[in-house]
């Protein structure tokens, strides 16, 4: 795996002027971790925007500060937004050591075909997009695959406890959680038969309901 390299410059610009900074293509950002000291960082947008989106929060990144010989491993722990634009305003980055264990969440990927899903026979439900996890940085994968082509029967699942994970990643999340289950179709194509039955027999029904309205009313002025 190619790893992701960043670089960064010291920020002194602070509070409510770094808005100053956006408008020159800057991302504020922290870097922080175990024995570190906090830091304001800015980056470059443009080029932190792309290198963010494929590290995730589950990949390296080399971070190069600017003034600085040693490049730094970090993780991506947050990422702020315009609620509007949806683009990047801040991120905290954790620096982490190499020999020391991380915890995060780290994503599921779905890959082949369940042939139940394929058949229509089946629909296919997912419950969890990422598991927690605990491993040393230089461990970490880019995702867990979950492979739907083992799901071969209705109502069959596959849970947090059936992925194929390396022995080197301890699993936080709960074994028995459900990852992906195929649901069975035939509900929803009761329940539209049903309707349509209702649709072709609504004007008797409606006649009979009628009828009996009538002479329980009769009854009763008797």
């Amino acid at each position: 795996m190619d790893r992701i390299e960043l670089t960064a410059e010291p920020r002194t610009v602070l509070g409510k002027q770094v808005s100053r900074l956006r408008s020159e293509d800057w991302l504020p950002a922290v870097l922080y971790g175990p024995g570190v000291e906090s830091r304001a960082l800015q980056l470059p947008a443009t080029a932190a925007a792309g290198a963010l989106a494929e590290a995730g929060t589950s990949q390296l990144i080399t971070l190069q500060i600017s003034g600085e010989k040693k490049a730094v491993p970090v993780l991506v722990r947050d990422l702020q937004r315009d609620p509007i634009r949806r683009t990047l305003i801040h991120v905290d980055l954790y620096q982490v050591e190499m020999t020391r264990l991380v915890t995060l969440e780290l994503p599921l990927l779905l890959v082949g075909e369940s042939p139940v899903a394929a058949r229509r026979e089946g629909i296919l439900l997912q419950s969890k997009e990422s598991v927690e996890i605990e491993c040393l940085p230089t461990d970490l994968v880019e995702a867990i695959e979950v492979d739907l082509s083992d799901l071969v029967e209705l109502n069959q699942q596959i849970t947090v406890g059936d992925l194929a994970i390396p022995s080197t990643i301890r699993v936080l999340s709960d074994p028995a959680d459900v990852v992906v289950q195929v649901s069975p179709v035939e509900e929803e194509v009761e329940e539209e038969a049903i309707e349509e039955v209702i649709e072709l027999e609504e004007p008797e029904l409606i006649a009979r309901r009628e009828e009996e309205a009538e002479s329980e009313t009769e009854e009763e002025a008797g």
